[in-house]
């Protein structure tokens, strides 16, 4: 697969882990808090990965949001204006597969969505062969 391709199977499913996030609180009811804040941990953790990838960096085969933007900021420093929205995603990664390690509020549901959406949007402006 070409490097054209790899980039765009990244930033595809990241938007399909968005989707499914904004799919499920439009749709159920009570919302699935905890798989809704997990798609949009997986949306973030694949945009910044798409975003090493362009930038010729390797994605580590890790989960932690804070680790991966910190290699973004080694590429781009304007990645500093994510650090509490990828320490307050990263929580969803892991801990939602397991009972009673949660306690989330729509207000997370809500924050989760739209710091999902705001990495990517800043993700995308800064690919440039996307």
């Amino acid at each position: 697969m070409d490097k054209s391709e790899e980039l765009r199977q990244w930033i595809s499913h990241a938007e399909e882990n968005l989707s499914i996030a904004k799919h499920l609180c439009a749709t159920y009811h009570p919302t699935p808090d905890e798989f809704i804040c997990n798609q949009c941990q997986q949306s973030a953790e694949k945009n910044l990965k798409a975003f090493l990838f362009a930038n010729d960096v390797e994605p580590p085969r890790i989960h932690n949001l804070p680790d991966l933007l910190i290699m973004c900021i080694d590429i781009n420093p304007n990645f500093v204006k994510f650090a509490k929205q990828c320490a307050f995603l990263t929580e969803f990664g892991v801990l939602p597969k397991y009972p009673n390690e949660l306690q989330i509020n729509d207000d997370d549901v809500k924050s989760a969505i739209r710091f999902a959406e705001s990495i990517k949007d800043f993700v995308l402006s800064n690919i440039t062969s996307a």
